[in-house]
C-alpha cells in the first residue's frame, strides 16, 4: 500500500504527462501510429517468454486469492493467446486512420461551408479487470484514434500487464511518439482508481471494462464529465491578415445580435500586427454599439474601455460586456483560448489560409469558424433542425467501441465575412 499523498502525486504526474502526450498525438502522422503498433506487435512476440513468465506470477497470485476457474482462465496467457494479442495489434495498425476524416460536408444557403471532421477525444482512462490482453487492445485503439490513455488493470494481471505495456512503450519510442501516450498505473492500490475517477483536469473519458461491480463503482464515483452543455466562452481572434470590413461586421454581430445565447462572443483577441495597421477601430465599434469593453494590454489604451480583471477572461457574461486583449499572432491566440476557452465555439477572422488552417488544427473546440459570426453556433443554422444545446462533453460512443468510436468531432466552418441576420 502507498501513502494517500503519494498516490495523489503519482496520478497527478501521470495525468499531466498524458495531457502533454495527447497534444502531440492529435496531429501525429497515421504512418507513425501504425509503425508504433507494428513494432509493439513484433516486440510482444519477441518477448513472449518474458510475458509468460510474468503471467505465471499473476497466476500464482490469482490462485492464492482463490479466483474462480473462469477468472483464472481469463487471466492466463500462453503462446497462442500471445499470438492473438500480436494479430490484434497488427489489425488495428492496418485500419484506416480515423483522425481528420471528413464525415460530412455541405454548404448552407447563408453561404457557410461546413465540414465535420473526426478528432481525438484527448485522454482516456481505462479501468479493467483480470484480462491482461486488454492492456494491448485498449492501448492500441486509443493510440490509433489519437488519444493518450491511462490504463489501470486489475490487480490479478499486474505483472502481465506491465510486461505487455513495456512492448507498447517500445513501439512508441521506435515511431518517435511520446512514450507517455500509453501509461500503465504502476500500483495495485485501489486509491489509484478513485484518483482516476476524480481526475477531471486530466482525463476526458473513463471507460470501465469489467463486471457489474466495477462498472457500478465507476458510475457512482466518477466526476469526469459524461455529457455536458458547458459554458459558451466563445472567442473571436482577429489576425493580421483579416479583412477590416469583415472583422468589423462579424465582431458586432457575434457580440450584439443576441447576448444571452451560448454562441455570443465573450472575448476578443486581436493580433498586435492588426492593431499596428488599423488601430483600435474594433474596440471603438464595440463601445459605440453600447458594449462594455474590459480590455487588457494595448487595447486598454482606448478611451472608454474598462481595465480587465483576471477573472474577466474565461467568463461567460451573457450581456453587453466583452473581454478584450491584444495577442502576439496565432500562437498567442491559440495559447489564450486553450487556457480560457470552454471548447464550445471559437472563430478566426483571417485571409491567410495557412493561419486559418492552424487555428482549425490546433484548437479542439466543438465548433471552429473562419470569417463567420459565432452566433451561427446553432443546430438549426447547421441544417440539423432544432437543438437541445451545444454539447461540449465528448462521451458519445454506443455499442462496440473501436478506434472510430473513441473519436469526437469538430466543425470547420468557413464564411466570407458572413453575418447572421
Amino acid at each position: 500500500m502507498h501513502d494517500a499523498d503519494d498516490i495523489t502525486k503519482m496520478m497527478t504526474d501521470i495525468g499531466k504527462a498524458a495531457r502533454a502526450a495527447a497534444t502531440v498525438l492529435a496531429s501525429a502522422a497515421p504512418q507513425a501510429k501504425a509503425q508504433a503498433l507494428n513494432v509493439a506487435a513484433d516486440t510482444v512476440w519477441d518477448q513472449r517468454a518474458q510475458i509468460i513468465a510474468a503471467n505465471k506470477k499473476d497466476m500464482a497470485f490469482g490462485a492464492e486469492k482463490g479466483l474462480s476457474p473462469a477468472m483464472m482462465d481469463r487471466l492466463m496467457l500462453d503462446e497462442d493467446r500471445i499470438a492473438g494479442i500480436v494479430s490484434g495489434l497488427r489489425a488495428v495498425a492496418a485500419q484506416d486512420d480515423p483522425i481528420g476524416a471528413v464525415t460530412e460536408e455541405w454548404t448552407q444557403p447563408s453561404g457557410l461551408h461546413i465540414k465535420r471532421v473526426r478528432t481525438p477525444i484527448g485522454v482516456i482512462g481505462v479501468i479493467y479487470e483480470s484480462r491482461p490482453n486488454v492492456t494491448a487492445d485498449a492501448g492500441a485503439l486509443c493510440l490509433k484514434s489519437g488519444n493518450a490513455v491511462i490504463l489501470r488493470g486489475g490487480s490479478e494481471g499486474f505483472h502481465s500487464s506491465q510486461a505487455i505495456h513495456t512492448c507498447l512503450a517500445a513501439g512508441l519510442r521506435a515511431a518517435g511518439l511520446p512514450e507517455k501516450a500509453i501509461q500503465l498505473v504502476p500500483t495495485r492500490d485501489r486509491a489509484a482508481v478513485s484518483a482516476m475517477l476524480q481526475a477531471t483536469d486530466f482525463i476526458d473519458v473513463i471507460v470501465p471494462r469489467g463486471g457489474k461491480g466495477l462498472v457500478g463503482l465507476v458510475q457512482r464515483e466518477a466526476r469526469v464529465p459524461v455529457f455536458a452543455h458547458l459554458e459558451g466562452i466563445c472567442h473571436i481572434y482577429v489576425d493580421a491578415s483579416a479583412d477590416l470590413a469583415k472583422a468589423r461586421a462579424v465582431l458586432i454581430n457575434a457580440k450584439t445580435r443576441r447576448t444571452g445565447i451560448c454562441g455570443s462572443a465573450e472575448c476578443l483577441l486581436v493580433d498586435q500586427a492588426f492593431l499596428d495597421q488599423h488601430g483600435d477601430i474594433l474596440t471603438r465599434d464595440l463601445l459605440e454599439a453600447g458594449v462594455e469593453v474590459r480590455a487588457a494590454g494595448t487595447l486598454a489604451q482606448t478611451k472608454g474601455t474598462v481595465p480587465a480583471q483576471a477573472d474577466d477572461f474565461g467568463h461567460e457574461f451573457l450581456d453587453m460586456i466583452i473581454a478584450a486583449k491584444a495577442v502576439d499572432g496565432i500562437d498567442g491566440a491559440v495559447a489564450h483560448i486553450r487556457e480560457f476557452g470552454s471548447n464550445h465555439t471559437d472563430a478566426i477572422i483571417a485571409e491567410n489560409d495557412a493561419v486559418a488552417d492552424r487555428f482549425f488544427r490546433d484548437l479542439d473546440s466543438a465548433i471552429l469558424m473562419r470569417n463567420a459570426s459565432t452566433q451561427f453556433a446553432d443546430g438549426g443554422e447547421f441544417g440539423m433542425g432544432a437543438e437541445i444545446g451545444i454539447a461540449t462533453g465528448k462521451l458519445h460512443a454506443r455499442g462496440p467501441v473501436g478506434a472510430v468510436q473513441l473519436t469526437s468531432f469538430k466543425y470547420l466552418v468557413t464564411g466570407d465575412g458572413t453575418i447572421r441576420s
